[in-house]
């Protein structure tokens, strides 16, 4: 009876840690781009996994690109992520600057 209590217990604390783990598949936020540097398509996020790829894109235009995580940023208030020229040309956004995007970690 104890055996089973313990391995119940167990059970249930690897599955409640691996959940609690779990990266969001999904997020939306403002986004603006580092016209500096950076080539290809890729991103600036505070905390996903560098290699992550995530699918942008830009609800108001239906426009969107795939970019890999290479960076970390933005450090500008109230932005969840950061793209790259190339990025920001394909989702139209050069002029706009910042815009609101929705994100799909893929």
């Amino acid at each position: 009876m104890m055996r089973s209590a313990f391995a119940l217990a167990a059970s249930l604390l690897a599955v409640a840690s691996t959940q609690a783990n779990a990266e969001p598949r999904g997020f939306s936020g403002l986004c603006a781009y580092y016209p500096a540097h950076g080539n290809g398509f890729t991103a600036a996020h505070r905390t996903l996994p560098f290699g992550t790829r995530l699918r942008v894109t830009d609800p108001k235009t239906g426009r969107s690109v795939t970019v890999l995580i290479n960076d970390r940023g933005p450090f500008g208030q109230h932005r969840v992520l950061d793209v790259s020229p190339s990025a920001a040309r394909a989702l139209g956004m050069m002029s706009r600057g910042v815009i609101f995007v929705q994100a799909e970690v893929l």
